[in-house]
């Protein structure tokens, strides 16, 4: 078959170049940290966050953007693992301000939606109700809340 592909150049381009660019947008999204999980912004090629389907509503998922580890809909066990219901409560109507954590800040998102902004990196992210967030200590963001949030928070020195 190796044989068949050679001679015939077309063929063999045919099959190998959607393999080359399906491997070359993979690397560069992945290196280039330019992801947006906003559904509704034009450039929705560059979003590597599956769709939420009846399929994936229940699941929970784990991801690391640009150092900020976020778990997607974890279960109510770990969340009373966590004792998240004790810890402190923070709301805020839509607004863009600029936020530096001065500790680890953990965070569980009740409702609303955040569109946040990293220094340091292209693009941005969004976290809404139903994300446990870890900000490290130090990280510089810009918040853009787009969508009022409650939370509930615990700092770590």
């Amino acid at each position: 078959m190796a044989d068949l592909l050679l001679r015939n150049r077309f063929a063999f381009l045919t099959l190998l170049l959607p393999l080359l660019l399906s491997a070359s947008l993979l690397l560069y999204n992945h290196y280039n940290h330019k992801v947006s999980t906003d559904l509704t912004e034009t450039n929705a090629m560059t979003d590597l966050t599956p769709p939420v389907t009846s399929a994936t509503a229940t699941a929970s998922t784990t991801e690391m953007i640009f150092g900020v580890k976020i778990e997607r809909k974890p279960s109510k066990s770990k969340l009373a693992q966590l004792e998240v219901a004790s810890w402190s409560t923070w709301e805020g109507s839509p607004s863009k301000f600029p936020w530096t954590f001065t500790a680890k800040e953990t965070m569980y998102l009740l409702e609303g939606k955040v569109k946040v902004y990293c220094d340091g990196y292209d693009g941005s992210f969004v976290i809404g109700g139903g994300d446990l967030v870890e900000f490290p200590k130090g990280m510089k963001v810009t918040w853009d809340v787009t969508e009022a949030v409650k939370k509930h928070y615990k700092l770590e020195k």
